[in-house]
């Protein structure tokens, strides 16, 4: 048996199971909310002054006794007491220890049911703003790399199979766009994160006359939450985080599948940086992709994590239950996991390097200007069907004889086709077909560039 816990104990005639208090408390992971409990406090103490509940003299020794917590925390001097539960009971008996009574005012018109609350959506709104940061620091590896390799030609697939021409830096634009939406996301999520809960106090609000406007001005929130049953007790917004890191981890492992595949001797498109790779322990010529391949792996962890959140809200009646203790774990890991894979990821990719012979080779397989060849058809006059048959007999001559549409003969080719010139070789080429896609969000080098300029214009807007 362990003492009972003084900030509720009174209403208990037996202390708590030694057990049972370490099994319920938190203080072991929710510690690193300390800083957003502090802001919140400090801001709460502001506002309990302003409305006559605290002098200036208590409100002063709250503040600098708070300040002094904090940077007693961040040196790592601070004892974290599993008895006392949480970060939030850890502070205050600190505070009180420190400067007495004035300690025991702080909590005035408020729950830790508000608390919490608040200080998640503190931390989340400030992880959000790192988040979107490191976004914009890979899409501008991209972006950059798209600019570099506007004209670098490779085979595009459908089915994993080679479909038609296009160049690395139009590739590496569609991922900009994925990413970019990413963040839009994100920051359409912080709208709703940066709601106040500060003043619902337990699930009804208080009988104290707080200006929460004012507190929620000083914290930055948009406004106070305006639902006291709602403020304390719904996690929607750490699961739409959890929704829109999902969506971002995803992205990054089809990226990661992408870049595993063509670092392979079959593919060989690009070359990583060692710093980004390993080795065997038994086979000296290998060189693993093991960044995007944790990346890949990682992203089931983040999707497990949205679930997670999911299943701990779905059976819960208002207001607060204990079970939303179990929210920050898998919240924390979240954060952790995505700002890691982010980090990998905008640091690695300004050093890919594609090979672009061995794209440009890759590209001469599979056909991959036989939409080029229907298209010229159509232009001659040939309804698209026909154009499509009449392509599909030349890919057969290529198949069998073993050689790509442009080292077909002209009389090879007319004999499919009497709308077929001299002129056909010119859609043959992988360079012409590329050039040819001279359309707004199209492949041709020309295009790329002014996408690869507005996508950056976008960044800064």
């Amino acid at each position: 048996m362990t003492s009972a816990n003084k900030s509720w104990g009174g209403r208990f005639s037996e202390a708590t199971d030694e057990f049972v208090q370490q099994f319920t408390a938190s203080v072991d992971f929710d510690q690193r909310l300390a800083a957003f409990d502090i802001e919140g406090s400090i801001a709460h103490a502001t506002m309990l002054e302003r409305i006559g509940v605290l002098n200036e003299k208590e409100c002063k020794a709250i503040v600098d006794g708070l300040s002094d917590i904090r940077e007693q925390i961040a040196r790592g001097d601070f004892h974290w007491a599993v008895q006392l539960e949480d970060v939030h009971m850890n502070v205050e008996a600190r505070l009180t220890d420190r400067i007495g009574d004035a300690g025991k005012k702080l909590h005035t018109g408020r729950s830790r049911n508000d608390q919490v609350a608040t200080d998640v959506r503190l931390y989340l709104r400030a992880e959000i703003d790192v988040i979107s940061a490191e976004l914009i620091r890979l899409q501008t590896a991209l972006i950059d790399l798209a600019e570099r390799e506007a004209d670098a030609i490779m085979p595009g697939f459908t089915h994993l199979q080679v479909a038609q021409p296009i160049t690395f830096g139009h590739h590496m634009l569609a991922w900009n766009e994925m990413l970019a939406r990413d963040r839009e996301r994100l920051a359409d999520c912080r709208k709703r994160v940066n709601v106040m809960p500060l003043g619902a106090a337990a699930l009804a609000g208080t009988s104290y006359p707080l200006d929460r406007e004012f507190t929620a001005q000083l914290l930055g929130f948009a406004r106070p939450c305006a639902n006291s049953l709602d403020a304390v007790s719904d996690r929607d917004f750490a699961i739409e985080f959890g929704a829109c890191a999902s969506l971002i981890m995803m992205h990054l492992s089809r990226f990661s599948e992408e870049l595993i595949l063509w670092t392979s001797a079959q593919f060989g498109f690009i070359d990583l940086p060692d710093a980004f790779c390993t080795g065997s322990s038994i086979m000296p010529q290998k060189k693993n992709p093991d960044v995007p391949e944790l990346v890949r792996g990682k992203s089931g962890r983040v999707f497990g994590h949205l679930f997670a959140l999911l299943t701990l809200m779905k059976g819960q009646p208002l207001a607060y239950n204990k079970d939303n203790q179990e929210d920050k774990e898998p919240l924390f890991d979240t954060v952790d996991t995505l700002k890691g894979c982010l980090r990998a990821f905008a640091d690695m990719m300004p050093h890919v390097k594609p090979r672009r012979s061995v794209m440009l080779e890759a590209a001469k397989q599979g056909f991959a200007t036989a939409t080029d060849l229907a298209d010229y058809l159509v232009r001659q006059g040939v309804p698209f069907r026909d154009a499509h048959e009449i392509v599909g007999k030349a890919v057969r001559i290529g198949v069998e004889t073993r050689r790509d549409l442009a080292e077909l003969t002209l009389e090879e080719l007319q004999a499919l086709s009497s709308s077929i010139g001299d002129d056909v070789y010119s859609v043959l080429t992988l360079e012409g077909s590329v050039a040819a896609r001279d359309v707004l969000g199209g492949t041709a080098p020309k295009r790329v560039r002014e996408a690869a300029a507005k996508a950056r214009q976008s960044l800064q807007d």
